[in-house]
């Protein structure tokens, strides 16, 4: 199974566009568009899609997160962000176009994020995030974008996986967390396929 994009090459750089924030002074928000993907090549079996979409390189600790003066370290140990997670994906979608999920920021979080019929979004990390921002906070599902410590010292990857499954849904509702998804995957993935693009909004990182 195959799993490509118009919107950035694997392994590249993911376009400001396709982000939540980006540089300013020194920090702005984008456009947060979700990107363009699309497959091919799932097992006969297939039934249905869970498409993901997780950032495993963000700080453990807030201490220095946006902080003027200071830098995220690089050594400092890193935890998993959910960007997106979307199932029930029917087995006769085999392209999602750019901002079709997503097309700009909504303050507070997505209420019904398109996708396509049938499918249903659980919630990403940015809901965690804002909890303790009286503007921002709020219940967050479908896509949100890239938005990296703007003075972290790494480069961030942002990992979409595809998996094919032998049912046609799963007992999930909108709003349901990646553990609810692994643990109803789990035992009926046939095969997945993975695009990663890199995205950081400091200058400096490496």
């Amino acid at each position: 199974m195959q799993l490509r994009s118009d919107s950035f090459e694997h392994g590249q750089p993911m376009p400001t566009r396709l982000a939540f924030g980006k540089r300013g002074e020194p920090f702005a928000l984008s456009d947060n568009l979700s990107p363009h993907l699309a497959w091919n090549g799932a097992p006969h079996a297939t039934r249905s899609f869970v498409l993901t979409c997780l950032d495993f390189d963000v700080p453990s600790k807030p201490d220095d997160v946006n902080q003027e003066g200071r830098v995220v370290p690089a050594d400092l140990p890193r935890v998993e962000f959910v960007h997106w997670l979307m199932a029930n994906i029917p087995v006769e979608c085999g392209e999602l176009a750019e901002g079709a999920c997503s097309n700009g920021i909504v303050a507070r979080g997505k209420r019904a994020p398109y996708g396509p019929p049938g499918s249903v979004q659980g919630i990403n990390d940015y809901t965690g995030w804002f909890a303790g921002d009286a503007d921002m906070r709020g219940e967050y599902l479908g896509y949100d974008g890239p938005c990296p410590p703007w003075n972290d010292s790494i480069v961030h990857h942002y990992h979409f996986r595809l998996y094919a499954l032998d049912v046609e849904s799963l007992r999930l509702a909108d709003g349901f967390t990646v553990n609810e998804l692994r643990e109803a995957m789990d035992g009926h993935v046939l095969a997945e396929a993975e695009i990663m693009g890199t995205y950081t909004i400091n200058p400096a990182a490496a």
